[in-house]
């Protein structure tokens, strides 16, 4: 555990591996949210190839080699195929994608609200 110093003395911030494994995944499924709704924002859009966000196995590397924030968001386009407009969003691909990220992203949250209710306890004896 590293205790660093996050206001100029009047807190510490606790960060361990799992804090920050959760960090990084929050802050990568965040950003796959918002690729998502620019893939929507331009589903009509001619040319526009849809964003793809990977962390996952970058995140799982990581942590097995004990450091995740070297954890590297990647965003790439699609390479499905395109419309007659050169277009490749899909809809009932990016609404899917949007529920399992927003599912996701609850999960990680409540990992992390567990994590420091667990030290709250531990804290108060």
């Amino acid at each position: 555990m590293d205790w660093r110093h996050t206001d100029g003395g009047l807190g510490f911030m606790l960060e361990d591996t799992t804090q920050v494994a959760l960090h990084a995944s929050l802050t990568g499924l965040s950003k796959r949210q918002r690729v998502i709704a620019d893939n929507i924002a331009n589903i009509n859009t001619p040319g526009f190839l849809a964003g793809r966000v990977d962390f996952e196995d970058a995140l799982r590397l990581a942590v097995q080699a004990g450091d995740p924030k070297d954890t590297e968001l990647t965003t790439a386009r699609s390479l499905e195929p395109t419309r007659e407009d050169g277009n490749n969003v899909n809809l009932d691909h990016e609404v899917l994608s949007n529920i399992d990220t927003g599912l996701r992203y609850q999960t990680m949250l409540r990992a992390t609200d567990d994590k420091f209710g667990l030290l709250r306890s531990v804290i108060r004896g």
